[in-house]
């Protein structure tokens, strides 16, 4: 299965890079087989 992850960031608190990489981690715990594409958007 191939997920992206397109966010954008979460103000004054996460960068859209640590965003795209907690969502990636929550659905690799689900999904270990998963191919994931982070795409942050800002």
């Amino acid at each position: 299965m191939k997920i992206v992850i397109a966010p954008d960031s979460f103000k004054e608190s996460l960068s859209a890079a640590g965003v795209a990489e907690a969502i990636a981690a929550g659905v690799l715990e689900v999904v270990p087989d998963a191919r994931v594409d982070l795409c942050p958007m800002a």
